[in-house]
């Protein structure tokens, strides 16, 4: 059985202008639950657009895989007027219903798991023709003419006596080709019901629900970290390894400062069994010679999207991230920042990165920093 994901992207946004490509939490909008659909059971998933920069982007972020595909959408199926539905039956035809279950996933649903992914899969592959996400709401809902919907207010039930109703909140659909190409429609037949949790309820049509969003995603972030053994050290380079300073000739990057105790520091890491991996957004020849004298292996170079890609990396290497400590000091970090097992700041990190850090070093940048963290990681590693 053939199952693909589907997210639709257009470049039009009224609210938020750019709001897919926008970065929440230090990351398009859109990779949230695109990231999420990779780790998932997903046979392969589609990206749908009129935006070449996101398929550019597609392409070149996520090479280690060939479960994201990036596709074209018409401009007459990217208006405004446009129905999700033209989009995906117009996307259906051109690749001739090459699937069993269709998954329809909104980019403006960043609550998204992949576990929420595969219940809606599961709900098919158990008999259901179709299924949806949804959020019990214990909300006391009326009708505009002064009519209660969902409750006798005479006899006003306490939250825990109270069943609630459930919302649709527009997160997934899952249904079978045949719902798809009869129908003409997301929905039909048998339909099955995936709860998610309640914040998932919240729109992004404004810059205020973008700030609720945001904020959202970094406590549910920070509440699934939990204090494990550290067998991964992931650093950034720019204003990690650096000050965060790059020297220029007309031929292009010249010149980057090291310290040399860092290097010692995380010889001595390895030493007790602490693989150290490079994350960094920049493809840099200076980068790569001195990891290479470093004697790191893991080296990843022009990388936007790292928290998916330490995802896919500890689901393909056998670690979780709970055992990964994390070395950052800009928006691009803040994900993984959130969501490591330890986190670290050097002491002249961007202010979002140190609000957020487990630990602001007290060194800076290029000075001392990653030593100063080695340190940390191999006096609590002691405690194992």
């Amino acid at each position: 059985m053939k199952t693909i994901g589907f997210i639709p992207l257009r470049q039009g946004s009224k609210g938020i202008p750019g709001k897919n490509k926008r970065k929440m939490v230090g990351r398009p909008l859109f990779t949230w639950v695109l990231g999420e659909a990779l780790q998932s059971n997903l046979d392969v998933i589609y990206v749908y657009t009129d935006d070449q920069s996101i398929i550019d982007f597609i392409t070149k972020e996520y090479h280690y895989t060939n479960k994201i595909q990036a596709l074209l959408r018409s401009d007459a199926s990217a208006t405004d007027t446009a129905s999700t539905e033209q989009a995906m039956l117009e996307f259906a035809e051109k690749i001739n219903y090459d699937f069993d279950v269709f998954c329809l996933l909104q980019a403006t649903s960043p609550f998204t798991t992949a576990t929420t992914i595969n219940n809606c899969l599961l709900e098919v592959a158990n008999g259901k023709d179709s299924a949806l996400t949804v959020v019990n709401t214990h909300r006391f809902l009326w009708n505009a003419d002064g009519t209660a919907i969902n409750y006798d207010y005479t006899n006003r039930p306490r939250r825990q006596d109270f069943e609630g109703l459930l919302i649709e909140n527009g997160a997934v659909y899952t249904c079978k080709k045949e719902v798809l190409k009869n129908n003409k429609n997301r929905l039909g037949g048998a339909i099955g019901i995936v709860k998610m949790p309640e914040d998932s309820l919240h729109e992004i049509d404004s810059e205020t629900d973008w700030i609720v969003v945001e904020n959202l995603l970094i406590a549910r972030q920070k509440h699934l970290k939990k204090a494990q053994k550290i067998t991964h050290l992931v650093l950034d380079v720019d204003g990690v390894f650096t000050d965060g300073t790059i020297t220029y000739t007309k031929d292009g990057e010249h010149t980057k400062g090291f310290d040399m105790r860092d290097g010692m520091g995380l010889e001595v890491l390895r030493q007790f069994g602490v693989e150290v991996m490079i994350m960094t957004s920049e493809q840099s020849e200076l980068v790569a010679k001195r990891m290479e004298k470093l004697q790191i292996k893991q080296v990843f170079l022009g990388v936007k999207d790292k928290y998916t890609l330490l995802q896919t990396l500890s689901k393909q290497q056998g670690f979780s991230l709970n055992n990964v400590a994390y070395v950052g000091d800009d928006v691009n970090d803040l994900s993984n920042i959130c969501s490591v097992g330890w986190s670290f700041a050097p002491q002249n990190a961007m202010t979002e990165i140190k609000s957020n850090a487990d630990i602001v070093l007290s060194k800076p940048s290029g000075a001392g920093a990653i030593r100063e963290a080695c340190q940390f990681i191999k006096n609590y590693n002691n405690r194992y």
